[in-house]
């Protein structure tokens, strides 16, 4: 049995299990150092892309059955991949190339042909044939190739351009020029208008080339076409016809978006032409024509133009325009920013121009502030006022000033505020005018739509100056319905009775003054009607009035005042010293008993008195004033600080002889208290001991 295992072993069998035994294992490197070439992925790549670039070598054929047979396979094998679906135009092209390279040049046409019928849309295709004509020197098929193309595709620019290069370069001007006026038909683009224009200039055809510019700015009427036309002419020494060209143009093309190099060139244009003030013309032209944000080159060409060319006047207008720009610019960006309108106004009044300055005026005047709020429209205001003065003093326009003033007030929605400032400036103008009755009709509607205190003041004034009492009395009645409680104007009016010597008249409005429950001035109201009766020498009344404008306030004023007073107006002195001490003694009576917390007033008071004791010398009895007179304590108080700390405050204190009293009996008292607690302890310890 081993022998015949063995002998198996010998043919070859293996069991399994053997077979499993005898797998080689893994190789194992045992040298890693690098190797002396190394070879990189971009070698591998390289040397891939150059054995792909290998090609079979040539078969040698030697008669013309093996020849036959060649084309013939080759003819199979791309009528296969031509019938394969999907994209194959370079299959196609391929089979025409081997078809010439062939000679087979019918066979190649066919192929052409064949391809053409099914991609006569691709201009590649049309191209690739003609030049396979072109090289094969069958002129007048190529001819044929690249009518039927541009018959076929006359919006293919490469066309035309080879189909005219190839007769060009066979030097038939003619039938190139003609092929030029079939494109120009369809209105191509501009490029070719000026290939065409350059292929006449290259043959001298100067009539020729103006000839096709009419055309090409016929069917282009741009800035751009314009312009060359115009150079062209230029360079050809035609001036009138250039100049007329740059006027054509700034007809057809005023609105056009590069309007701005339009007249930049034409300026331009005159200025080479020693036509300085034409230059200048076209430049103020276009800038009151082009919208100030497309003429910024405009601009800087201008006022460059002046500094070279222009007088100091010249450059004035140029500087002029160049700040009538920023001007524009604000404003469009901010309507409402009447700063602006203001400075753009000023700017133009010093130019002159009269109507400009209107239209400027208007479009300022027509962007009303949007909220009816007064803080909004004060600033607005001041452009009606601007305008109108404007009209009265510069234009001298009447009727224009009093429309302006009419407008003006129609548009302030005076029931949520006014402008007393407008009302009395369309007053005064008409004033001026010699128109009275205007100015009291306007006058008037102020009171009645949008009553104010400088109107009311206005009118009495014109009135009184006019010497119309009565109607001062009625515009007094009608101030006083408005506003009873203005002390200006109840003094006034009875200042006004004073002047007409209206005595009794004025002494009944300051009764009904006084008796006005609500008052923004009283003391300055009681003032003038006790300076009144001390002017009329009613020295009864003037005590009357103390003694009722006491029983309102007893201000230490009013006590100063009324002891003052009776120094002045009692002509017995011991008799006026006596009925002063008795108003000091009543008003110290009055501020220890009724208002003991007033102690800064009462000191005044007291220090009033005793310096005027003193003033009375001999008569002056100072010891009975200085016996009131407190004493003067500092102290501190405690106040919290902005951070949360305390603080203490220094203030003066007073301290009058009566609460000196006072404080020291109770300083007594708290003794006695002590005092005795401190006899009634001692006596509880004796008995519990």
């Amino acid at each position: 049995m081993a022998s015949d295992k063995d002998s198996d072993r010998n043919l070859g069998y293996m069991s399994q299990k053997d077979a499993e035994v005898k797998l080689p294992r893994t190789t194992r490197v045992k040298n890693k150092t690098p190797a002396a070439v190394q070879i990189t992925a971009e070698q591998i790549i390289r040397e891939s892309r150059q054995e792909s670039e290998i090609r079979p070598l040539k078969h040698t054929i030697t008669d013309s059955n093996e020849l036959s047979d060649y084309r013939l396979r080759t003819r199979k094998e791309f009528e296969d991949r031509i019938r394969r679906p999907g994209n194959n135009i370079q299959v196609w092209v391929k089979y025409a190339k081997w078809e010439e390279s062939q000679m087979d040049y019918a066979r190649a046409r066919s192929v052409w042909e064949r391809v053409l019928e099914k991609e006569y849309r691709n201009h590649t295709l049309w191209v690739k044939y003609a030049e396979f004509e072109m090289k094969n020197k069958f002129i007048n098929r190529a001819r044929n190739v690249w009518d039927h193309a541009i018959t076929l595709l006359p919006r293919v620019d490469q066309l035309w351009y080879k189909y005219i290069y190839m007769e060009e370069k066979l030097g038939n001007i003619a039938g190139a020029r003609q092929i030029f006026d079939r494109w120009m038909e369809w209105s191509p683009d501009q490029e070719a208008w000026l290939c065409f224009i350059k292929f006449e200039l290259k043959y001298k055809e100067t009539e020729r080339a103006r000839f096709i510019y009419k055309r090409f700015v016929l069917c282009h009427p741009k800035v751009s076409a314009f312009i060359r036309y115009a150079k062209f002419e230029m360079k050809h020494g035609h001036v009138e016809l250039a100049r007329e060209v740059y006027k054509r143009a700034t007809l057809e093309c005023a609105n056009d978006e590069d309007a701005e190099s339009l007249y930049v060139a034409f300026a331009e244009f005159e200025e080479r032409c020693k036509e300085l003030e034409r230059a200048r013309v076209i430049y103020k032209f276009a800038l009151d024509h082009i919208p100030k944000g497309r003429a910024e080159d405009l601009y800087s060409k201008y006022v460059a133009f002046e500094k070279q060319c222009g007088d100091v006047d010249g450059i004035e207008d140029a500087i002029v325009g160049k700040k009538r720009f920023e001007y524009e610019d604000e404003v469009k960006k901010n309507p409402l920013n009447y700063d602006s309108w203001f400075d753009y106004v000023r700017l133009e009044e010093t130019v002159g121009n009269k109507d400009r300055v209107r239209e400027i005026y208007e479009r300022a005047i027509a962007n009303v502030p949007p909220a009816q709020e007064k803080r909004y429209w004060q600033r607005y205001i001041y452009l009606w006022i601007k305008y109108a003065l404007y009209e009265e003093i510069e234009t001298e326009d009447v009727e224009r000033t009093r429309d302006v003033y009419r407008e003006c007030l129609k548009l302030i929605p005076h029931t949520k505020f006014s402008f007393a400032k407008v009302w009395l400036l369309a007053a005064e103008y008409e004033i001026r005018q010699l128109n009275l009755t205007g100015a009291r009709k306007i006058l008037g509607n102020a009171i009645g739509k949008a009553p104010k205190v400088k109107i009311f003041k206005k009118y009495i004034e014109m009135e009184l100056k006019l010497g119309n009492i009565d109607r001062c009395r009625k515009l007094y009645e009608r101030y006083l319905e408005w506003s009873p409680e203005n002390c200006n104007a109840w003094r006034n009016y009875a200042e006004f009775e004073i002047s007409l010597a209206e005595t009794e008249r004025a002494r009944a409005i300051f009764e009904l003054a006084i008796s006005q429950p609500a008052l923004d001035m009283p003391e300055l109201l009681w003032k003038t009607y006790i300076d009144f009766e001390i002017s009329e020498g009613e020295l009864e009344r003037t005590r009357a009035l103390y003694e009722r404008l006491l029983d309102r306030t007893k201000h230490c004023k009013v006590w100063l005042s009324f002891a003052k007073f009776e120094a002045s107006a009692v002509e017995d002195k011991e008799e006026g010293i006596r009925s002063i001490r008795a108003i000091f003694d009543r008003a110290n009576a009055y501020y220890k008993d009724s208002t003991p917390e007033l102690k800064e007033e009462r000191a005044m008071l007291l220090e009033e008195w005793l310096n005027m004791e003193t003033g009375f010398g001999n008569l002056g009895d100072v010891s009975v004033v200085q016996a009131k007179l407190p004493k003067k304590l500092k102290k501190r108080k405690a106040t919290s600080g902005q951070d949360g700390s305390t603080e203490y405050e220094e203030y003066i204190d007073y301290l009058f002889p009566e609460e000196s009293q006072t404080t020291n009996l109770k300083i007594l008292e708290a003794a006695y208290n002590w005092k005795k607690q401190k006899v009634v302890k001692a006596g509880e310890c004796v008995i519990s001991g």
